[in-house]
């Protein structure tokens, strides 16, 4: 394929590029998401009957607007870029336990 004349080639040179995304507050945000999983009513685990060696659990997601960080680095530069997302949490408990975070995914 021939090259067009007034079009501009760009040499592209190898690098790597380092990318990280940090929740801001994380541990304190874990906890919030678990408190709001909470359900005041509980499901009758008593009436379900499973195979041996299963757990009956109970799934509860939110959706959240959170403050996020992404680090990029190259060689000896690093760029902060603070940003607000939306997220998906996802909280599962056991028969009379707690909610605890078992998935968080961005969606945007």
């Amino acid at each position: 394929m021939k090259n067009h004349p007034n079009k501009k080639t760009h040499k592209v040179e190898n690098s790597t590029i380092q990318c990280s995304a940090v929740l801001q507050e994380a541990k304190m945000l874990k906890n919030l998401v678990e408190r709001l999983a909470y359900r005041h009513y509980d499901s009758d685990f008593v009436f379900e009957i499973l195979p041996k060696d299963w757990k009956a659990v109970e799934i509860s997601s939110l959706e959240a607007y959170v403050s996020v960080d992404i680090l990029l680095f190259e060689k000896k530069e690093q760029l902060n870029i603070p940003f607000i997302s939306c997220f998906l949490f996802t909280c599962f408990k056991e028969n009379e336990g707690k909610y605890k975070l078992a998935l968080c995914s961005s969606l945007s």
